[in-house]
């Protein structure tokens, strides 16, 4: 396993990581599959030539997205605090042990196979001290403002707009992606076309990278497994 999760730096072996194929996406799929119209309307020429026509491409047509394969900005704004402090002790002792001075004599008959002084008088003594000290602290502040466009990948049936949108990066030999996806409603989608993360249901933001730099900053797999194996 821990091989196999080593094979995932090749990519950027001597190069730049390799960006996602946009090719064979859900995105691509929902813009080149669009769904069948709930009802069938007539069109007329006069409707392409009115400005007061309900077409989504007139002067006064509602262009925010409502369809599958329309795409809308998610805008988000995080500026949060957490902190949290810990403080654990624990300390334990024992001791045993076990004497055979005289058992039938078969202590005595056993010293005289046993090696120079070696003895069955004590036969098992054994102690154990163990002491434990936690102290933990976290105070993490984090600030992100970032957009990104998402595409409308399904239509729940009860209007709900499933989307999902990714961005990436790519700065010489380290790669930054963002990843957001969830369930938003037609009506939190403003004029602008764009919705913020909070109204966003089951929201799933992704924002990291992978390269040479991001390697460097993660132990390496084999100090991972043996912190998972070792016990202490």
């Amino acid at each position: 396993m821990a091989f196999l999760a080593g094979c995932s730096s090749s990519d950027h072996f001597g190069k730049p990581p390799s960006l996602t194929p946009v090719s064979d996406s859900p995105e691509q799929y929902a813009m080149m599959t669009p769904p069948l119209p709930e009802t069938t309307q007539v069109s007329r020429n006069t409707d392409q030539a009115s400005l007061w026509s309900r077409n989504r491409k007139s002067l006064l047509g509602d262009r925010r997205a409502m369809r599958r394969g329309d795409i809308l900005t998610v805008v988000i704004e995080l500026d949060e605090n957490a902190s949290i402090d810990n403080k654990t002790e624990r300390s334990r002792s024992g001791s045993q042990s076990m004497t055979v001075p005289q058992l039938f004599g078969i202590p005595q008959r056993i010293d005289e196979n046993l090696p120079d002084g070696a003895s069955m008088a004590n036969a098992v003594e054994l102690g154990s001290t163990s002491a434990a000290t936690g102290d933990g602290s976290v105070n993490r502040s984090e600030k992100l403002e970032l957009q990104v466009a998402a595409t409308i990948t399904e239509i729940l049936p009860n209007g709900v707009l499933k989307i999902q949108g990714m961005q990436e990066i790519r700065v010489n030999y380290e790669l930054r992606e963002l990843l957001v996806s969830g369930f938003v409603r037609p009506e939190d989608i403003s004029r602008q076309n764009s919705i913020p993360i909070e109204k966003i249901a089951s929201a799933r933001v992704s924002y990291g990278g992978r390269g040479q730099i991001s390697d460097m900053q993660q132990p390496r797999y084999g100090q991972q497994a043996l912190e998972t194996v070792l016990p202490f």
